[in-house]
């Protein structure tokens, strides 16, 4: 589920096409913007008790950001995705899981607005999604990261996400105005946020591939969503490097109030971090539930994994289990 080149970046955050080079960044702004590396307070719904703050169960209380209902996409003769109906609640932690061909792509694709939907809907705080652009739906306050990390090498990492909340400001074709000094803040602010703040000014060309894992999530989050869709974010990384990622995003998910809808390979990431699962096979959604629930699940076992040893493992904390799922 990965796009061709990086400036997708921007898009995400809800601008058109980036500048060609750091040399014609440029924007208009008011006040130019240049507070220190500080935390930023927490937005929206905070974690419902010691057990979600710790990445248990969230209460059947929580808000239902994004509703899915019935979304359909034929290709030619061919269901896609057939029926799938699911919900991604405020502060929670969704994984969307299954084998080769599942429809997991296509189902990202339709609710990101990258791929028109044959039927269906799908509810973003209330409001429909479908028929929208991608930027249209980023601007509503959708983020979105992928697979291979979507960076402007050559920037420093605090100027790209400087782009970020340019573009997320509809800024970043303002040519009368230099953008250098724009939004610095608030950048230094989103970096602090993902443990980044102290290579503000190192090139991302420079850093190693978990950090920039890091900065693509400080730009996804430039736009402040109420929902955060995440292709594989741990895609490419070292075990320890991933369940540091996956830490940092639930502790976001938990303090924003912000949905996360992520697909992931790694069943010890799965397990460990998802407040729910849900299970696609042939286009069909087979189960969803809770992690031990999914674990368990019969029809999950059978079509996932035949013997279902491979959730045995995970569930002991097991590497991933790429091998039986290399596409989507």
């Amino acid at each position: 589920m990965s796009e061709p080149d990086s400036r997708r970046g921007v898009a995400a955050a809800g601008g058109g096409e980036p500048v060609s080079s750091p040399g014609a960044w440029a924007a208009r702004s008011s006040e130019p913007d240049s507070s220190p590396c500080a935390p930023v307070p927490a937005r929206g719904m905070p974690a419902s008790g010691g057990e979600a703050a710790q990445g248990g169960a969230l209460s059947p209380a929580c808000a239902s950001v994004l509703s899915v209902r019935g979304l359909r996409k034929a290709f030619g003769g061919n269901l896609a995705v057939d029926g799938v109906d699911f919900d991604v609640h405020a502060g929670e932690m969704l994984a969307l899981i299954g084998p080769n061909g599942a429809g997991k792509s296509t189902t990202f694709n339709m609710v990101s607005g990258q791929l028109p939907a044959s039927g269906g809907s799908v509810r973003f705080r209330g409001g429909e999604l479908l028929g929208l652009s991608a930027r249209r739906i980023a601007r509503l306050g959708v983020g979105r990261t992928f697979q291979i990390a979507a960076v402007f090498a050559s920037m420093t990492v605090c100027q790209n996400v400087q782009m970020a909340l340019l573009a997320a400001r509809r800024r970043v074709y303002r040519f009368w105005r230099p953008a250098r000094p724009q939004q610095h803040g608030q950048a230094l602010e989103l970096l602090q946020q993902v443990g980044m703040c102290d290579q503000a000014e190192r090139p991302c060309s420079e850093l190693a591939y978990g950090d920039v894992k890091r900065v693509e999530l400080a730009m996804a989050l430039a736009g402040d969503p109420a929902l955060l869709l995440m292709d594989e974010p741990a895609a490419g990384m070292a075990p320890r490097e991933r369940k540091a990622l996956f830490e940092l995003i639930r502790g976001l998910a938990r303090a924003r109030g912000m949905a996360v809808l992520f697909t992931e390979h790694s069943m010890d990431v799965v397990f460990d971090y998802a407040d729910r699962v849900i299970v696609l096979a042939r286009g069909r959604l087979i189960a969803q539930g809770g992690v031990s629930e999914i674990r368990a699940h019969p029809e999950v076992r059978r079509v996932y994994f035949g013997s279902g040893a491979s959730f045995e493992t995970a569930g002991a904390g097991a590497e991933s289990f790429a091998e039986n799922e290399v596409g989507s």
